[in-house]
């Protein structure tokens, strides 16, 4: 049976609990162990799929199809462990599917409880659904004391009870702040979020606390002695240059030790030798390139998070960093806005989005990389606002648009309504909801021979994730390719686009899915790798 570690967080949001987890899963497997990492958010949304990116981040999307937290790409690129649509559940779910069981009776009558129904509803959750890994990590979202945490706390504390401390870990993430005023960290918040947390029941086992100095011997003995744990189990968790420090960080801390020590396990020496190379290159780039990320979230970086730690990943690829610079795509409203803001850039990508807004600026930004000879990456929305700028600009389709807008003269981009899942066929209509209604996971692509695309990847076939409701036109496919751009990839049945490019052009390639969410630092994304290498060409140029 697994032994369970659950992450909790208290003080303040933001203090890094996924961030973490997937660290302490990083050097579990560096000891030799398997993981899974799991993530139970509080809020009543059944997934984060309708959640406005500049509030709650980008949304991840695994391979089967789910739409969850970003904290499961932070799992996914610390581990390797490709995550599941088991792995992350809401309230609204928990919800949903108690509701579901009492409407079909499964519940023979009984009057519908928080307290057996829901918590054991987020136990069947947090119990089932894995592949004998030897440790299951579970993230709670949100800060203790808040009242939406509750029903996830008391299941966590019973299941403590039932599988003993054997088999269980109660890991609490705080915060150690600094007061200026007084030159002094205070143990304070810690102590009171721990004794919110003893207060449902939960006594921490270690504590991972988040801090900007080093802490005195005196202060974590007295944070042990209040909050009821041993001295050494008071892990610090300062800040540091990148996240992928992270591991080395806690592990000089002594985090795993204490994992370890509290199963009763052996101290193994962990091997984490690939963590150090991916931080030396980070550390000692050998250059530098920058890039400009055109979107409409950009006011929360968050928002394209598995994004820019793709760039980061073809820089550590190419041994250079690389400086991203966040560009709202409504600044190119104005016509000469792209020149001014893009001039000095030596690349430039157009990420997803949703909606009209800021739609114009992107293409302008598109035909700006194009005609000024600058690397281009578009990805999903970016890559069907690269065809609507082809297909204005030098295809004249003048009246090109997409039907995501209204109804154009030209719907070079509709929206799909019907496609393969295994072997289903899924429809969608205009009218059906918004939540979980897009093409959604891992889907099948073919390259074409000879591609800029085939020559990256190396392969004919490739799987990609996507997340999209409007698909490019293939009616439309000889009036594009009669305008120098190569529909390189398509669907295995030949009807939906995936890869365009320009062999006209230094670099320019336009993908329909998400390459970002499989990419990852010790095995960066193959379109990001030459997306950078492009880019410093490109810089030695200027």
């Amino acid at each position: 049976m697994p032994r369970y570690i659950f992450i909790t967080g208290g003080v303040v949001s933001s203090l890094g609990k996924g961030l973490g987890a997937a660290a302490l899963a990083a050097l579990l497997q560096a000891r030799g162990y398997s993981v899974r990492l799991r993530k139970l958010d509080p809020y009543l949304n059944v997934d984060p799929g309708t959640m406005s990116p500049t509030q709650h981040g980008e949304v991840f999307v695994t391979d089967d199809g789910a739409e969850t937290d970003l904290d499961l790409g932070h799992y996914e690129r610390f581990t390797g462990v490709h995550a599941k649509r088991t792995d992350n559940v809401t309230t609204g779910r928990i919800y949903s599917d108690v509701l579901a069981k009492e409407r079909r009776g499964d519940y023979l009558g009984a009057t519908i409880q928080v307290i057996p129904h829901v918590t054991d509803a987020i136990k069947e959750f947090v119990l089932s659904n894995h592949d004998s890994e030897d440790f299951i990590l579970c993230e709670i979202g949100g800060t203790v004391g808040d009242i939406e945490s509750l029903p996830f706390l008391e299941a966590i504390r019973q299941i403590g009870n039932e599988l003993g401390r054997d088999l269980t870990c109660f890991l609490h993430v705080t915060l150690i702040p600094y007061i200026a005023a007084a030159g002094e960290l205070k143990t304070k918040p810690t102590q009171h979020s721990v004794k919110e947390l003893q207060s449902v029941g939960i006594q921490p086992d270690i504590l991972l606390c988040r801090t900007e100095h080093p802490l005195p011997d005196d202060q974590r003995a007295k944070i042990g002695l209040f909050c009821n744990i041993r001295e050494s189990a008071v892990v610090l968790a300062r800040d540091v240059g990148n996240i992928y420090e992270v591991p080395l960080s806690y592990h000089n801390e002594g985090l795993d030790r204490e994992v370890v020590r509290h199963f009763g396990l052996p101290a193994t020496t962990p091997d984490l030798s690939a963590w150090t190379r991916i931080c030396d290159t980070v550390a000692n780039p050998e250059g530098e390139v920058s890039i400009a990320i055109v979107g409409k979230y950009t006011s929360l970086q968050d928002s394209y998070k598995s994004l820019g730690e793709a760039l980061v990943h073809g820089g550590i690829a190419n041994s250079v960093k690389v400086n991203i610079e966040w560009i709202d795509s409504e600044l190119f409203e104005e016509e000469d806005a792209a020149v001014e803001a893009l001039h000095h850039v030596s690349g430039i990508l157009v990420p997803g989005g949703f909606g009209e807004r800021g739609s114009e600026g992107k293409i302008r930004a598109v035909r700006f990389a194009r005609e000024q000879n600058i690397p281009y990456f578009g990805i999903c929305f970016g890559m069907q606002m690269a065809v609507l700028e082809t297909a204005r600009n030098l295809a004249g389709l003048t009246g090109a648009g997409s039907s995501e807008f209204g109804e154009p003269d030209i719907p070079l981009v509709g929206l799909m309504t019907e496609w393969i899942v295994g072997n289903e066929t899924q429809q969608r209509s205009a009218a059906d909801d918004l939540g979980g209604t897009m093409r959604l996971g891992a889907y099948e692509c073919r390259l074409e021979s000879g591609s800029l695309a085939n020559r990256i990847y190396g392969q004919d076939v490739i799987h990609e994730r996507h997340r999209h409701r409007y698909e490019v036109n293939i009616a439309y496919r000889e009036a594009l390719e009669s305008a120098g751009m190569r529909i390189s990839g398509l669907s295995p049945a030949g009807r939906l686009p995936e890869i365009v490019e320009r062999a006209d052009h230094p670099w320019f390639v336009a993908v329909q899915f998400h390459p970002e969410l499989k990419s990852k630092p010790f095995d960066p994304h193959p379109l990001f790798t030459g997306f950078v290498a492009a880019a410093m060409e490109q810089s030695r140029l200027v």
